[in-house]
Order: structure tokens, then sequence, then C-alpha cells
């Protein structure tokens, strides 16, 4: 969704919000607080419209798109205890994942890709090398065995 927001020129105004007008503001200040009103407005219609009906009902309630937003951050990061925990969970399955004898090294590089995905929304990324090396360590190569006699 942020990519949307940044695309739209809509992402300040969901991480900043809108702000209270003076009462004696010019009538330049009067538009732009129109305006930025509207970006926020059509923010909201855009996290209505890109969340499924359960997660709609959380969010039914906020009046502007930053109180939405942060709404669905917490519903979905959570608190800091419960993502360390998924952190490290998704560490270990990282640490222990193996190519199945069956699969290809694109369906391996795929599983590799999505607990890598699923890691970087709670913090921690990998550099590409990493991944690579994640890859090549652990295929399942068939071993051979070279004599040399002298």
């Amino acid at each position: 969704m942020r990519v949307l927001y940044d695309y739209h020129e809509l992402l300040a105004v969901v991480e900043n919000g809108v702000t209270d007008l003076a009462e004696n503001a010019t009538e330049v200040q009067i538009n732009t607080h129109r305006e930025i009103k509207k970006k926020d407005k059509k923010t909201l219609y855009f996290i209505h419209q890109g969340v499924n009906d359960d997660v709609f009902e959380k969010v039914v309630g906020a009046t502007s798109s930053k109180q939405a937003w942060d709404i669905l951050m917490t519903s979905f990061k959570g608190p800091d205890r419960v993502k360390k925990v998924k952190l490290k969970t998704l560490r270990r399955q990282y640490e222990l994942l193996q190519m199945e004898a069956s699969e290809t090294v694109t369906e391996y590089t795929s599983r590799i890709l999505s607990l890598t995905n699923q890691m970087k929304i709670y913090g921690e990324e990998h550099t590409e090398q990493a991944k690579v090396e994640k890859i090549l360590n652990n295929r399942k190569r068939k071993k051979i065995y070279v004599f040399i006699y002298n």
C-alpha cells in the first residue's frame, strides 16, 4: 500500500496526518489545507478499498487516513514481543531450510525468497549474496568420489 500512496503523493498525509488550521489563516493556507484534507479522504478511500471485510471492520470507524493506517499497523505488526517471536521462528525455519530431493532449484529459491520476504516485514533483511549462498550451499549434490593412484 505504501507504494500506492507514494505514487499518488499521499504518503506524507498518511504518515503525518492533517494538522488543524490556524484561526488567522491566509487564503493560501486555507486552500492548501483543503487540498490536504482531500488527499486524506482519498487515502482513506484507498485503505477501505484495499482491505478485506474482516480488516475493514477494524478501520471503518477511522475518521482520517492516519488513524486508519495506525490501526492497520498495530493490528498487523503487533507488540514488539510478538514480532520478536515471529522473527525468531522465521530465522529458525530459514536455518533449517533444505532443498528437497524432488524439488527444483526454482522451487527452492522461491521458498527462500518467501521466507526472507516474511523476515523483511519484521525488520530483518538478507543481502542478495546471502540468499545466493544459501541456495548454493544447501543444494543436494551427488557426491562424486575421485581416486588418484600413483
